[in-house]
């Protein structure tokens, strides 16, 4: 693992298949290479949800080659921010790290049109998040 002077974020949700993913797609395209994202689930899924990954394809962002993955300590241990959706109490708390909570609907089951409104809610939050951070945008897409 490598840790250096760009911001880590950490987006965790409870199967790792649609928000956290959508997220980590949105400041991974956005920052470039000026910080750096992870995703995790309490229980991942079987795959990442196919109406999260065509709606992020609707925005120019393929999601399609990430898979559901749990997190680890160390992983937490090494973000900067973590920001939890939905995974409550399963969330991992570390004194020291910044964390929020995205209170979000769940994608799962929904078809893309239902997806379309939380994919552009999570854009919004990524946003402001990078603004928070500092951390420029890259793609102004």
């Amino acid at each position: 693992m490598i840790i250096d002077d760009k911001p880590t974020v950490l987006f965790l949700c409870v199967h790792n298949a649609g928000r956290s993913q959508m997220a980590m797609g949105f400041f991974t395209h956005l920052a470039g290479d000026a910080a750096v994202a992870w995703s995790g689930g309490s229980e991942p899924g079987n795959e990442v949800n196919p109406a999260a990954i065509e709606a992020m394809r609707e925005r120019g962002i393929d999601i399609s080659g990430e898979y559901p993955k749990p997190w680890t300590d160390e992983v937490v241990r090494a973000a900067d921010v973590v920001i939890s959706m939905g995974c409550g109490d399963a969330c991992p708390i570390f004194p020291g790290k910044r964390y929020e909570e995205w209170v979000l609907d769940d994608p799962a089951g929904l078809d893309v049109a239902a997806v379309r409104p939380v994919r552009d809610e999570i854009e919004r939050r990524v946003r402001g998040l990078l603004t928070e951070l500092s951390v420029p945008v890259a793609h102004a897409g």
